[in-house]
């Protein structure tokens, strides 16, 4: 497929029919035009990781380390999230990180660049690049942080605080789910904090309990494969 055209649905059609690889769908993100965040952001932060990962984590947007480097969860939340992976039994990096919005949206306060929430408009522009990166990965999990991340795949109407946890009915893997953006752990004060790590590794460690059910259901499947025909068979 023609990299230059960064038209999103273009390239959603291309993933879904295994036409386009991450590696194009990266190229291609970096023109997109699609709203106008890209005239404030340094540049397009897509999703970064293995091209195989069982586990797709999305975030709502990059923050300003991400969009210097063009890297997700290089920034304070990131970090939290590898140590909770970690403490949940996953491996950091075998997981594909991305966000629900690829460019950076800021004010200026002074010397500094304040996050602002993506619009709707913002989010659903940049929603059929994350429908690619998710076709063309074919994750057994998807992770959602957050209210953007998770309204942005799950609809509007999905709220976190309901729903936290729990497998949600999903066309886009076998097991779908919400939990709450690393970034509000940050942001909380320590006395909460701590309690608020402790539950966000308890829902990393359902998602781990999910891949490894599905890894042993893939076991036994090849095992029975394997065996030889009861000598009761026909041939």
């Amino acid at each position: 497929m023609q990299e230059a055209h960064a038209e999103p649905s273009t390239w959603l059609a291309a993933a879904a029919d295994h036409h386009a690889s991450l590696s194009e769908l990266r190229r291609a993100a970096a023109g997109c035009r699609a709203c106008e965040l890209w005239k404030r952001g340094t540049q397009t932060v897509f999703g970064a990781g293995p091209s195989d990962a069982l586990l797709v984590i999305v975030g709502e947007q990059p923050g300003d380390r991400e969009d210097l480097r063009g890297q997700p969860f290089v920034g304070p939340a990131g970090a939290l999230l590898d140590r909770a992976l970690a403490e949940a039994g996953l491996d950091p990096t075998r997981v594909y990180l991305t966000n629900a919005v690829k460019h950076f949206k800021w004010i200026a306060r002074g010397k500094r660049r304040i996050h602002q929430h993506p619009s709707r408009n913002e989010v659903r522009a940049c929603r059929p690049w994350l429908h690619a990166e998710i076709a063309a990965i074919a994750p057994r999990v998807v992770l959602c942080l957050g209210a953007t991340a998770a309204q942005s795949l799950l609809g509007a109407d999905f709220r976190v605080s309901v729903a936290r946890g729990a497998a949600v009915a999903s066309p886009l893997a076998p097991f779908v789910t919400a939990t709450v953006h690393p970034a509000s752990i940050v942001r909380a004060p320590d006395a909460d904090r701590r309690r608020a790590v402790r539950r966000f590794v308890a829902d990393l460690k359902r998602v781990a309990e999910w891949l490894g059910e599905d890894a042993r259901r893939e076991q036994q499947v090849e095992s029975d494969r394997a065996k030889p025909p009861s000598a009761g068979a026909k041939a």
